[in-house]
């Protein structure tokens, strides 16, 4: 599949934010536990909400830039029942809106007690509201990945594997800004979300080198062969019916030779996984807000490769055709 840049910018950012708005409200509930100093309200969980509400709203209008018609976006919400794209369309806004409510209400202070549990813990409106996010941002994460996953016919992406991938590797890439971010205004929750960006980073590798694994070792449904009814060992198509490009050509084929989705693999093997990995270990125990930084940005760019190769790596099965042409 030819990958579209807007598309790789909506989902890297979103993931990034769906990961940040969870790894606030996790420190919420841990501090709430006595696990971890409770941070600021107003320089970490309002300016990190603002954050995440900035990484979603890049997202959203990276989405626009590969949309035939803008104006009839909001179309695209009626098919809910039936099609992920739609309610990725309906989630996305009420996750938006949920991250909202929950960094205004740690910027005024509002924080009503909602219920008393029999222990006597309280809780507050600030943790229903991040219970609510929570859970929208983990929606999001599955509605996103199954309009990949849902393709029974492009074999890369239909696997378990793809929702786990995408809500790892956003989760990952959430919880590391979120270190970067605490280490300058919640230094005592650093090491905490380090730790955990470490976990979600190396699990990521491992989820995505799984995929990596299996989709090496699938082989084709269909052939020349299958298509002709021929069994001969040897089919070479010579032309496909046009010298010219077509819709079919520029939509459905990246145009990269092999050399070049291998050095794409590698080099997001290296930037997402890798260096990221080594960067927490280092900066997560000193509390390096520039080390984490450098972690994050250095792992964003691994996952902007990465979902390259995602879409390119996908072979629509109308290249069997074109693949003279491709």
């Amino acid at each position: 599949m030819r990958p579209d840049y807007s598309v790789l910018l909506l989902t890297t950012l979103i993931g990034a934010g769906q990961g940040l708005f969870v790894a606030l409200f996790t420190v919420q509930l841990v501090a709430l536990a006595g696990q971890l100093p409770s941070p600021d309200g107003h320089a970490f969980y309002a300016h990190g909400s603002l954050l995440a509400l900035a990484l979603l709203v890049g997202g959203l209008v990276a989405s626009f830039f590969h949309l035939g018609r803008p104006e009839r976006a909001w179309r695209s919400a009626a098919m809910w029942r039936t099609s992920w794209l739609s309610r990725e369309v309906i989630v996305l806004p009420a996750l938006m809106g949920a991250v909202l409510v929950f960094g205004v209400a740690h910027l005024v202070g509002f924080r009503p007690v909602v219920v008393t549990l029999p222990s006597g813990l309280a809780i507050d409106a600030t943790l229903a509201f991040g219970t609510a996010g929570t859970l929208l941002a983990f929606a999001l994460f599955l509605c996103t990945a199954m309009i990949y996953a849902c393709l029974p016919f492009l074999r890369e992406w239909a696997t378990p594997l793809t929702v786990l991938n995408f809500t790892l590797l956003g989760s990952a890439s959430g919880f590391t800004v979120a270190a970067a971010f605490a280490a300058f205004t919640a230094p005592g929750a650093t090491r905490f979300l380090a730790g955990w960006a470490f976990v979600l980073t190396l699990l990521g590798a491992i989820s995505r080198t799984a995929s990596l694994v299996r989709n090496a070792r699938l082989k084709p449904r269909s052939t020349p062969q299958t298509a002709l009814g021929i069994k001969h060992p040897r089919i070479v198509q010579r032309s496909a019916g046009f010298l010219g490009g077509s819709f079919n050509t520029r939509e459905f084929f990246h145009g990269r030779p092999a050399s070049v989705l291998r050095t794409v693999k590698w080099t997001f093997l290296l930037l997402a996984f890798a260096v990221p990995l080594a960067l927490l270990a280092l900066g997560g125990p000193a509390g390096s807000g520039p080390v984490l930084a450098a972690a994050f940005l250095s792992q964003y760019a691994g996952l902007l490769a990465e979902r390259w190769f995602f879409f390119a790596q996908a072979s629509h099965p109308q290249n069997l055709y074109y693949q003279d042409v491709a």
